[in-house]
């Protein structure tokens, strides 16, 4: 089988290259011009390298490979945000959200096709887990938005489309190498979020990294007993201990959480959620619900949503609440899958398999 080119770090692509021109017995810097086409300016194709003699175009294609994307929908909402749906090459599809904010522009990436966690009200986990992507699988996704014409260009990277990254690992670490290397993509690590329901091995790796890469932690209920009904996975890690690794984390956390009308927006959650949020010094992240894909679920009016961060506030803790976007598009993830797709049976966090950290 062919070496994926883009499933390897920047380095580590870079000495596979050296090692193969020293091979072929070309020049040093055949290397270095493969190596810049890979991420840095990223070529559809080998045969698309064009500043290569086509004798080195046909060898490379022959030895390597370099994963592509196909994408199989793409809906622009009218506030600019726009949705691609991505086909695997086992037919699988995932989903990648870009979201203009002034000079900014935000991708939502997918690090799983499908989610296996079954939080109540979202979309992803309706459709159950296939399986976990490859690093070209997700950081492509940004590279396929770069070969568009014109290129779209991220600033700021989340991992907050299907699936749960740090049940990904394996995966979603060599991935963040290739995000921010200079080599790689060059995004900031400071303007790399990874977001998680709380799965603890994952929090502990991701902050054995030197880079200052962002957290954001699903809370989505202050209790146990809420949280507990809305997310089974706080059967493993319940909130104590989420809280705790949050305390330990070195940099600022962010605590999402999702307004459900009549579940968890009320003036006792608004008390117990800065609790929560006081303890580890959590900036948290009010989310209106996006319509769709929500099962029996109601969004908070937008009202109340105010009220809820103002008693928040009052007790010391930094809020904001996120503006909804792409609502004309279907863009609260896992929409466009589920509409392309018919349903698969849910499969439980119990059944995922191992939790791939070092």
């Amino acid at each position: 089988m062919k070496q994926d080119l883009l499933n390897l770090t920047p380095d580590a692509s870079a000495a596979l290259l050296t090692e193969f021109v020293a091979e072929q017995q070309l020049p040093s810097y055949r290397s270095r011009q493969v190596h810049r086409r890979l991420w840095e300016h990223p070529a559809p194709s080998f045969a698309a390298m064009t500043e290569l003699p086509m004798t080195l175009r046909d060898v490379l294609a022959q030895r390597f490979a370099l994963g592509r994307l196909q994408l199989e929908a793409h809906q622009v909402s009218t506030d600019g945000t726009q949705k691609f749906l991505f086909r695997l090459h086992d037919g699988q599809t995932i989903e990648t959200v870009a979201i203009p904010e002034g000079d900014r522009l935000t991708l939502c990436i997918s690090s799983q096709a499908g989610c296996a966690l079954q939080c109540a009200f979202c979309a992803t986990g309706a459709m159950g887990f296939a399986r976990n992507l490859e690093p070209f699988e997700i950081a492509g996704q940004v590279r396929e938005l770069l070969l568009l014409v014109p290129p779209l260009k991220p600033t700021n990277i989340v991992f907050m489309g299907m699936g749960e990254p740090l049940m990904n690992w394996k995966a979603v670490d060599p991935v963040l190498t290739i995000l921010n290397s200079p080599r790689g993509l060059g995004i900031g690590a400071r303007h790399i979020t990874i977001s998680t329901v709380g799965i603890l091995p994952g929090i502990e790796a991701l902050g054995r990294r030197p880079e200052q890469f962002r957290l954001a932690i699903s809370i989505h209920a202050p209790t146990d007993v809420l949280r507990r009904s809305l997310m089974p996975v706080n059967i493993r890690y319940p909130l104590a201990d989420v809280v705790a690794a949050a305390k330990v984390f070195d940099r600022r956390t962010t605590f999402e959480y999702v307004m459900l009308a009549g579940i968890n927006d009320r003036p006792e959650h608004a008390s117990q959620l800065a609790a929560l949020a006081t303890a580890c010094r959590a900036f948290v992240n009010l989310i209106p619900l996006h319509p769709g894909g929500a099962g029996e679920f109601k969004p908070t009016p937008a009202r109340e949503i105010g009220q809820f961060a103002q008693a928040l506030r009052r007790a010391g803790v930094e809020v904001a609440i996120r503006r909804s976007r792409g609502t004309d598009i279907a863009a609260a993830c896992g929409q466009l899958r589920v509409e392309r797709l018919r349903r698969r049976p849910p499969v439980s966090a119990d059944e995922h398999g191992d939790i791939q950290v070092a």
